[in-house]
């Protein structure tokens, strides 16, 4: 089940205009942290909340394990596949091209072409690509110029970022994006060692944040490249209007989590999973669930409406954290999801992931997904 802080009201969904729209979740309240409060912005600066309107449609097909959505600022996308380490381009007609392969990325386990970012040239040039990926000893960083134009797109040859990652067949994280300072955010997973979290010598079980070429920003808070830890191994990350850095987090057996956060803060792993009332200076999640209805992954905020892909949940989960709203969409619809993001004119995009050996593929797996958003 869905858990909120306690004062938090849960608001049932309206029914999207789908057959398979679940209904809303039932919450249990639990005590409220005194170290974690969400700020309601004024209401005159927040924007109306949205949600899915009307059925989702394919944009795209035959994707295989997909992991990353990237939308350009020309109005291109880009899509990663974890185990062929290719990066393809969606075309007008809805196929898809390669773009090209990255180098020396390793597949194992949950490992591979993970996460994808871009980074606007400020010379003329047409920018970089990057992308996190498991290497043969390592997961790493790296940035490739972005060559030709839509429906021609390439990569130069890529360049190091960030090496020295832990890697393991599990709890890569992956996840990485450029906030609104300018800095380069990547998520680190414990790579199935759970002291790795509260080791500040270690980048496992970490968010990390870095300059464009992986250097330490001069506020980092403890002049190392990590900005929070305590993490498991988290894989979605957005900011809201206001800046303020949100994450999704896959649990171990009982809790997944949506957390908010702040620098430095400790987010308790492997000592707290889930809500532990915010002793022993860990910072609580502002949502849980249970992991049979989550293993979130990708992460999306549209008009500060937080929208979270899930695994093992097989739905799209919407969250209000200014009222504590939460509410299933698509529940069983379209298997595993695992990235989401904003798409144009007023639409959300997401992608299935079914092909990465523990779903069920239906023919034309894996898909890529639009679905209409409004108030």
């Amino acid at each position: 089940m869905a858990v909120l802080l306690a004062g938090c009201a849960v608001t049932a969904p309206t029914p999207a205009a789908s057959t398979s729209t679940p209904a809303a979740p039932t919450a249990t309240a639990t005590p409220s942290p005194t170290d974690t409060p969400v700020e309601t912005p004024p209401a005159d600066a927040a924007p109306p909340p949205v949600q899915p309107v009307g059925d989702p449609v394919v944009i795209a097909s035959g994707l295989d394990a997909p992991w990353s959505i990237l939308r350009l600022p020309t109005g291109a996308t880009l899509i990663s596949e974890r185990d062929t380490a290719l990066v393809r381009e969606l075309l007008p007609d809805g196929s898809l091209r390669d773009a090209g392969t990255v180098a020396e990325v390793e597949p194992n386990g949950e490992g591979g072409l993970l996460g994808l970012a871009f980074l606007p040239g400020d010379d003329g040039s047409s920018g970089w690509v990057y992308a996190y990926f498991s290497a043969a000893s390592d997961n790493r960083i790296v940035r490739m110029p972005l060559t030709g134009s839509a429906g021609g797109l390439g990569f130069g040859a890529g360049e190091p970022v960030l090496t020295g990652i832990p890697l393991a067949g599990n709890h890569n994280g992956g996840r990485i994006g450029f906030g609104p300072d300018g800095m380069l955010y990547a998520t680190a997973g414990d790579a199935g060692i759970p002291g790795n979290a509260q080791n500040l010598d270690s980048l496992g079980g970490k968010i990390l944040r870095m300059t464009p070429t992986g250097e330490v920003p001069a506020d980092n808070p403890f002049d190392t490249l990590v900005f929070s830890y305590g993490h498991r191994n988290p894989q979605g990350i957005a900011w809201d209007s206001h800046g303020q850095l949100w994450a999704s987090e896959f649990g171990q057996n009982t809790w997944d989590e949506l957390n908010r956060i702040d620098a430095g803060g400790n987010y308790g792993w492997p000592e707290v999973e889930g809500i532990g009332g915010g002793g022993g200076g860990f910072i609580d999640p502002v949502q849980q669930w249970a992991t049979d209805e989550a293993s979130p992954s990708g992460l999306a905020i549209v008009d500060d409406t937080l929208f979270m892909a899930s695994l093992r949940g097989a739905r799209l989960w919407r969250i209000l954290p200014s009222t504590g709203t939460v509410d299933p969409w698509f529940t069983d619809s379209f298997g595993r999801l695992r990235d989401v993001v904003s798409g144009p004119g007023g639409t959300l995009w997401f992608v299935s992931n079914n092909t990465d050996g523990r779903g069920s593929p239906a023919p034309g797996d894996d898909r890529l997904y639009q679905v209409e958003v409004a108030p």
